[in-house]
């Protein structure tokens, strides 16, 4: 219990153990608590799992087109569910156009707490001031540091490696027609292990009872959902 429970003393310990039918006297559990300098801190893990709920980050990501134009995709990620709230496509980004992502993502008052970025010039005057109006705390990441901020990294790595590696890039619209079916993919069939093999969007188990066993091609058939249908 003292090691799960660093923020416990002696009396909290010493009642959950009453409460387990365990006498024995609160003298003897301070005796037998291990020592510490100080008040404990949380951990970066533990900090990040406590406010999940009203963290987001937002990065851009290059994509070369078949005419070696280089396309820029923004993508507003929610930690909570490893949701994607927002993508878009620019060729030119401007901090002015990223000011409105934000603004799109988060209509009226579901605007997180905190917004994770890097240190890209991009994120100008603009940006600053109306992530400041919506009343988000900006957390920005040390230089060439993207482990800082490795969930929206983690994301757009599975973009590539499950998606764009896969299609040759023609324009604006191809790409935005293409990360448009892998996104609804990521979100309703894809599983993950932070969230338990679910899906961002919470997806049901079907039991062998509902039927045979089909596959759904998503991603112009580059991926499959499996479902149970009745014969």
């Amino acid at each position: 219990m003292n090691a799960a429970n660093p923020l416990w003393g002696a009396p909290r310990i010493h009642g959950e153990l009453l409460k387990l039918g365990i006498e024995i006297s609160q003298a003897t559990v301070a005796k037998y608590m291990v020592r510490r300098r100080g008040t404990p801190s949380p951990t970066w893990r533990s900090f990040l799992r406590n406010q999940v709920a009203g963290i987001a980050a937002i990065d851009m990501f290059v994509v070369a087109s078949a005419s070696f134009r280089l396309l820029y995709v923004m993508i507003i990620l929610a930690h909570d569910r490893r949701t994607i709230v927002r993508f878009d496509v620019m060729r030119y980004p401007t901090a002015g156009w990223l000011a409105r992502q934000v603004t799109d993502a988060f209509p009226w008052d579901t605007a997180p707490r905190y917004l994770l970025r890097d240190r890209d010039s991009s994120y100008g005057e603009n940006f600053r001031k109306q992530v400041d109006a919506m009343g988000i705390i900006e957390v920005v990441s040390a230089v060439r540091s993207p482990w800082q901020n490795a969930y929206v990294e983690r994301v757009i790595g599975s973009i590539r490696r499950e998606c764009l590696d896969h299609f040759v890039i023609f324009n604006e619209r191809h790409l935005r027609r293409v990360l448009s079916t892998y996104i609804d993919y990521y979100h309703q069939t894809r599983t993950y292990l932070s969230l338990d093999k679910d899906c961002p969007d919470p997806r049901p188990v079907m039991p062998p009872r509902n039927g045979r066993v089909v596959a759904i091609p998503q991603v112009r058939g580059l991926h499959h959902r499996y479902e149970r249908l009745a014969a």
